[in-house]
């Protein structure tokens, strides 16, 4: 770290924290969490090691607050709860085009064994997936109903990993309505 870089910087405890989140997106999303130490987060943002600890706790704690960050399909639970299937349905069919565009979610997929990966992701996928989609939901059993939804959408990426991307025709957008229809149903 240049010295007189952190002297002429005012400080700023907003601006350091997303210098530090920015490095650490750009470098996770390039290298994976493995590779990544917190020290090359720090220099990378131009900030003392310590800061990292002190705003986000650990590396764990800093790639949940990234993944925080991250896009949701929360936007598939607005509108009208009778279409839902088809907008989960067209969405499914896009993962099954291409890979996910972020570099944080292919470190995600790069990374999904490493315990505190697995942690952080967890924790994203109920606080920013599962628990949206189940509070949409009325009925009995919205939570297992929630899981089977979810666990199509995952299942769609999983596949496009292991045998690569397929371009969706009409008839898998029906067949996955179909299949949503059967998940969500009440």
């Amino acid at each position: 770290m240049n010295p007189e870089v952190t002297e002429a910087r005012p400080r700023d405890r907003e601006a350091t924290r997303e210098r530090i989140l920015q490095a650490a997106r750009s470098l996770f999303g390039e290298q994976g969490y493995e590779q990544v130490t917190v020290r090359m987060i720090a220099a990378a943002a131009e900030a003392n090691i310590a800061l990292v600890g002190r705003y986000f706790g650990s590396k764990a704690g800093l790639f949940a607050a990234v993944l925080q960050g991250e896009p949701t399909f929360g936007e598939l639970f607005t509108g009208r709860p009778e279409e839902l299937p088809r907008r989960l349905a067209e969405y499914a069919a896009q993962r099954m085009r291409q890979p996910p565009e972020s570099p944080i979610l292919r470190t995600l997929e790069r990374s999904a064994y490493h315990p505190e990966v697995r942690t952080a992701a967890r924790e994203r996928l109920i606080t920013a997936v599962l628990s949206p989609l189940e509070a949409t939901l009325s009925g009995p059993d919205a939570h297992a109903r929630a899981r089977m939804a979810v666990s199509v959408v995952l299942g769609i990426g999983a596949m496009r990993r292991r045998v690569g991307p397929e371009e969706p025709t009409p008839a898998d957008v029906d067949r996955l309505t179909a299949v949503f229809e059967a998940c969500l149903a009440g």
